[in-house]
């Protein structure tokens, strides 16, 4: 049995790429970051407490911004002006939901999210907001029950949103009454930031892991509301997540935004089909090819493939599994089936290799 691919791509092959880049450009930081609240006094505020629209994308945003001004003084011993806080990733990989039109009503019965008409709006039926909510609700949740935000755990509320309440968790009582397992363990991580860089990874991971555990379990419904392409495209990043994980990808603010240059600039149609998206970058193309392989390969052997993990924490490494004479050469199993590519000079290497049985 053979799969034949036109492109040589594995998606870990782009994260190697993109830890080695530097990024001096404005735009890491996510959409109208500036516009969003610094601070608890930037929200409304209803018989003593502070209310938050979760539904509005300015006012989530501005949790995460609170959080990353709130924990900057444990991650200023790593790098100055908070670049390698690792709460870094939640902000940004949501910046880029916003951007892409994915925190929009998949439905089109709502104007929620569209542009030109109510675009600050986050829509209850895309999955990625759903799904982002137990990436942030959680999180600041937490945060505030462990202390550091210096605030009262009875003093915050999120907004329910129009329909699906009990899916979802608005203050601190109520997320610890349902999900009590995920809420220590985001607890555990922001008690922890004596810890070095690698165990608050550790912590940061389990933690995240577990929030999309229980999300995902919630929100599979969603994925009808989509183009075949855009809920495959899903299916794999969920299943992708799975592998950033065991390796720690660092979720600091360049590493994150550099490799988010990699994902969709927008949200996927029939007809789209890597690596020939026409108006997607080489690199943006490469890496949703390298995501359905992904996706593919575990379809097929119904479990996740663990040579593909001792891949990615060499990679994350910077470790060359060989270095040939054209540049680092690699080859990715999956179970019986291998495919090699090449890396050069900060480059992916194109070529119409074939995924064999070994």
């Amino acid at each position: 049995m053979t799969f034949h691919l036109p492109w040589a791509c594995v998606i870990i092959g782009c994260i190697f790429v993109s830890l080695g880049r530097a990024s001096n450009t404005p735009d890491v930081y996510p959409p109208l970051w500036k516009e969003s609240p610094g601070q608890f006094s930037d929200y409304k505020v209803e018989d003593g407490k502070y209310i938050i629209n979760i539904w509005h994308y300015l006012e989530r945003l501005g949790t995460y911004k609170i959080l990353l001004n709130k924990t900057a003084k444990y991650f200023e011993k790593f790098a100055p002006e908070n670049e390698q806080n690792i709460l870094w990733g939640l902000p940004v990989h949501h910046g880029w939901q916003y951007r892409t039109g994915r925190l929009a009503d998949p439905t089109q019965r709502t104007n929620c999210g569209h542009e030109s008409r109510d675009y600050l709006c986050i829509s209850v039926d895309s999955w990625w907001a759903d799904v982002n909510y137990y990436l942030s609700a959680m999180p600041f949740l937490a945060a505030v029950d462990s202390g550091i935000m210096g605030i009262s755990s009875d003093n915050i509320t999120f907004l329910p949103p129009s329909k699906d309440q009990t899916n979802f968790c608005y203050n601190v009582s109520s997320c610890y009454s349902s999900f009590p397992e995920t809420m220590k363990k985001w607890n555990k991580f922001y008690q922890s930031y004596s810890s070095s860089f690698e165990d608050l990874l550790k912590y940061l991971w389990a933690a995240h892991m577990s929030s999309l555990k229980v999300a995902h379990k919630k929100f599979g419904n969603r994925l009808k509301f989509y183009s075949k392409q855009e809920a495959d495209f899903e299916r794999s990043w969920a299943l992708f997540v799975d592998y950033l994980a065991p390796p720690l990808f660092p979720t600091t603010l360049i590493r994150t935004a550099e490799f988010q240059k990699g994902l969709p600039t927008r949200m996927l149609v029939d007809g789209d089909k890597a690596p020939l998206v026409s108006d997607f970058t080489s690199f943006q193309n490469t890496v949703l090819l390298g995501l359905n392989f992904l996706h593919k390969v575990h379809k097929y052997t119904g479990k996740r493939q663990r040579n593909f993990y001792v891949f990615v924490n060499s990679a994350l490494e910077n470790k060359k599994l060989y270095n040939g004479k054209f540049g680092n050469y690699y080859v990715i199993q999956f179970s019986r089936y291998s495919l090699p590519f090449l890396i050069e000079g900060g480059n992916f290497i194109y070529n119409f290799y074939s995924l064999k049985q070994n």
